[in-house]
């Protein structure tokens, strides 16, 4: 333990084998319970800085628990990914020359599990980089047999009480992995884009009627023109009809509260089967619904033939030519829209027209609003329940089904005449078809799989065991806290309540900790096209994962997105070194590390100063952790580890250390080792690498455990005395003398003469009893009670005037023209302000609050200038 630093890199790896080694994630019997289950992470995902913080706050709050003497699970698993990781796949099969459709659906889900097991491990490794302390024992993975069963279980009964059903409506469809896809994975671009002006003559008239569009190519589909009841420009044209150009086909000039007088030409192409908004006019207005795509995007027979196989975007091009020869086309003008891109595919997606499978949102949404309303479940902070019910108010029935084969199979099997039966499995399935049928029959299949997020819906009771083993769902259900981000509250966190208060009829966690973004230092979010993107490996291999995660913790605070800098984990790559420097000055002073699991006999002032500094430490980071302030807890951990024990405590402990109070000297030891133990104690949830190395190597647990994580949380309650405020007073009497030196910009080195001629009693003999102390932390040479005859600046603390006489080379007379310049500078801007208070019509208009921060600085002010005054007589 001499190393002169802290070598990160020598110790993280170790560490983490030896706490796995000895199986300390595991949850160990107890009548209090904790329970977290992770996010799952896509299998085909590698560790980002959301991660990072995500899992950096759920480690903390689960170690915190453990040493708490919790029964505490940290569950792990991953998420199979269905679209990105079946795209992922297809591109390394192609690379390879392989064909998927060749190979066919079951050897194409062999590669996946194959490539599962070579790759599906790099994020849970990257995790336990971080230090996450999960019980990988129980490490789970959405395709895993159980987890497949219990979706399939899920799916059958939500199919038997008509919460599942099979319906033809309209959703995103991505044409290159041709299939559905959820709100989630499509990406709104705003990009630079054209919109169209096209004529349709209105029949029996010369007249047209003007159509503005973004979308040419869907007039194809166009089954209505649109106008707004209230817009008199178009009265006379409703009820008629017009001819849609190039395809000839004639549809009706409708009305709906959908088209919008200010937008483009006020009227609107209705294309139902192409646009979300149009379908519903559509509904609305009884209208047909014609798709004219296929799924590969390309035009299909529904369109006039020269144009049929065309891609939707040539087919925009010669639609335009056409329009243009044919004297349909008005203008075009250039516009930035929003565009819909599929995250994988990187592809437009279309609203597409097809037979899919549904939940009835609406009736799951039932009781999963009844436990936010209750308060059974809390969002912290607490405005994000408003998003949550802006949602669920609002919902939609959700579209389940993925035209994808890597996923999980729709339990669903079709009889010769296309009769339906939803089974467990194929066996069940064939019975009710023999009792339909009186006979035996070939069934098929469904093909598609079930939306992702269907099955990650499931996660916080089916990784507990659900439905066969009932110990861990009866131990950890609900579970405590779920730690998310924001943009998957409605897709993720919505979906398991739904779930859990359907099938287990509980909430399925009491508490939902919503965190911010991780920007970069300028606030901006971090993208590849920018190159703002901070890799949470690259500063963990820098500066250790101990520096990110308390850097992440403390700039944790709620609402607030995390702005972060290379600087800040570089500044807490100091902190380590602090208290690796603390521990080494222990150990040269021959502390002893043996005897300290009691506190220590208190008689020595800063003894009892410093034990009262943990309690009041402990019980502050306590609350905060109650409340989700992860950022405060950093703060006051860091404070008291830093400032109270390291810069104070120790600095104060010199004075013992070296004298010849031997009995002083043995307390003083034994109280330094015991609250540096309780340091790593309350430091150990944030950054569990150091403080369990330094644990170790002292040998601070001499039990059969020897190991810091399941060491008890500090206990303990102190009221500050008489003695506790001396040691205060001294600490305040040295801050304010560093302080002075550095208003006057004096060398923080340089000694002191002080006279306390001027003070109060009390203080003069409080001051002449510590004036060991004093000196040597204050750097004065001599304390006086008299005052010399030479120039001195005056120092004012808690109301008294000290004398602070300089050394020589401490030149007064540039102190006092800085000073008064100082003072010029502020009476400026004192006045400026005494102007505005003097202008009456600026007290009555202006906001009373801003009127009264004016009084308050002008106050400020004036203090700071009397202070200055006082500083400077006598100079």
């Amino acid at each position: 333990m001499s190393n002169d630093k802290y070598i990160h890199s020598d110790v993280e790896d170790k560490i983490y084998s030896y706490w796995e080694k000895n199986e300390l994630f595991k949850p160990k019997e107890n009548s209090k319970k904790f329970s977290i289950v992770i996010p799952p992470p896509n299998v085909t995902g590698s560790l980002h800085m959301g991660h990072a913080l995500n899992n950096s706050i759920q480690d903390l709050l689960v170690r915190y628990h453990r040493m708490n003497n919790y029964e505490t699970l940290w569950q792990p698993g991953t998420d199979h990914a269905g679209i990105a990781t079946q795209a992922l796949v297809e591109r390394k099969l192609t690379a390879e020359k392989i064909d998927k459709n060749e190979i066919g659906r079951d050897k194409f889900i062999e590669k996946v599990w194959e490539w599962k097991e070579q790759y599906g491990d790099i994020i849970i490794n990257q995790l336990k980089k971080l230090g996450c302390s999960c019980d990988w024992s129980r490490n789970a993975f959405t395709m895993d047999e159980n987890l497949s069963k219990s979706v399939i279980k899920v799916f059958v009964d939500l199919y038997n009480k008509d919460l599942i059903y099979k319906d033809k409506k309209l959703v995103n469809w991505d044409t290159v992995l041709k299939t559905a896809i959820s709100d989630l994975e499509v990406d709104q671009r705003e990009v630079n884009s054209k919109i169209y002006y096209i004529r349709y003559p209105i029949d029996g008239t010369a007249e047209f009627i003007t159509i503005a569009t973004t979308r040419p190519e869907t007039m194809l589909g166009d089954t209505a023109i649109a106008v707004n009841p209230k817009d008199d420009r178009f009265k006379s044209f409703v009820g008629k009809k017009v001819t849609i150009p190039i395809v000839g086909r004639k549809i009706n000039i409708i009305e709906d509260d959908y088209a919008d007088p200010e937008q483009g030409t006020g009227a609107l192409k209705i294309t139902p089967a192409h646009d979300f908004n149009d379908y519903d006019v559509g509904q609305r207005n009884n209208l047909e619904i014609i798709n004219i795509f296929t799924e590969a995007g390309k035009i299909n027979e529904n369109a006039p033939k020269e144009y049929i196989g065309l891609d939707r975007f040539e087919a925009r091009k010669r639609i335009l030519k056409e329009l243009k020869d044919k004297d349909f086309f008005v203008k075009e003008e250039n516009i930035k829209n929003k565009v819909p891109y599929g995250d994988r595919s990187n592809s437009i997606i279309e609203p597409f027209l097809t037979e899919q499978w549904f939940a009835d949102a609406e009736k799951l949404s039932v009781k999963a609003k009844e436990v936010v309303n209750s308060k059974k479940t809390n969002f912290f902070p607490e405005n994000w329940s408003k998003t949550y019910f802006q949602w669920m108010n609002n919902i939609e029935p959700w579209c389940i089904s993925r035209q994808l084969w890597w996923g999980h199979q729709i339990p669903a099997w079709y009889g010769p005449d296309k009769k339906m039966f939803v089974a467990e499995d194929e066996d069940d399935a064939k019975l009710l078809a023999k009792k339909h049928y009186k006979k035996d029959v070939d069934l098929i299949r469904d093909p598609d799989v079930l939306d992702t997020w269907f099955s990650s819906g499931l996660w916080p009771f089916a990784t507990l065991g659900w439905p066969d083993n009932k110990e861990y769902v009866e131990k950890f259900y609900p579970t405590s806290v779920l730690v998310t981000g924001f943009d998957i509250i409605f897709f993720w966190v919505a979906r398991m309540i739904m779930f859990g208060t359907e099938f287990l009829n509980k909430e399925p966690f009491k508490d939902i900790y919503v965190h911010a973004l991780v920007r970069d230092e300028k606030g901006q979010k971090m993208s590849k096209s920018k190159g703002n993107v901070i890799d949470p490996l690259d500063l963990i291999e820098k500066y250790s994962a101990d520096a990110l995660r308390f850097t992440l913790l403390s700039m944790a605070s709620p609402g607030t997105d995390v702005k972060l800098s290379e600087d800040r984990v570089k500044g807490y790559r100091n902190f380590l070194n602090k208290l690796w420097n603390a521990n080494n000055f222990l150990i040269t002073n021959e502390c002893d590390f043996s005897d300290i699991d009691k506190v220590p006999n208190l008689s020595v002032n800063i003894n009892k100063w410093i034990y009262a500094e943990l309690i009041e430490a402990k019980s502050k980071i306590e609350k905060n952790l109650e409340d989700y302030r992860f950022d405060e807890a950093a703060k006051n951990a860091y404070q008291f580890a830093w400032h109270s024990y390291c810069d104070w405590y120790l600095e104060l402990s010199k004075t013992i250390l070296f004298s010849d109070n031997e009995e002083a000297k043995s307390e003083v030891k034994k109280v330094s080792s015991y609250i540096f133990k309780q340091i790593l104690i309350l430091l150990h949830p944030f950054i569990p690498f150091v403080t369990e190395e330094i644990w170790l190597k002292n040998k601070f647990d001499n039990s059969s455990k020897d190991f810091l994580m399941l060491a008890n949380w500090p206990s303990g309650k102190i009221n500050k005395d008489s003695n506790t405020e001396q040691v205060e007073n001294i600490i305040s009497i040295i801050s304010e003398i560093r302080s002075f030196k550095n208003e006057l910009n004096v060398s923080p080195g340089s000694f002191i003469d002080m006279s306390i001629n001027n003070i109060n009693d009390i203080q003069k003999k409080f001051i002449n009893d510590n004036e060991i102390i004093l000196k040597k932390l204050g750097r004065i040479n001599n304390i006086l009670n008299d005052d010399l005859d030479k120039p001195a600046a005056t120092m004012v603390v808690a109301g008294d005037l000290f004398r602070i006489y300089f050394d020589k080379d401490v030149d007064l007379k540039l102190i006092k023209e800085n000073l008064t310049s100082k003072q010029n500078r502020i009476q400026e801007e004192m006045n400026k302000i005494s102007q505005r208070l003097e202008n009456k019509s600026f007290v009555d208009r202006a906001p009373k609050e801003i009127v009264e921060q004016e009084k308050t600085n002008y106050n400020n002010l004036k203090n700071d200038i009397d202070k200055i005054l006082v500083t400077m007589k006598g100079i």
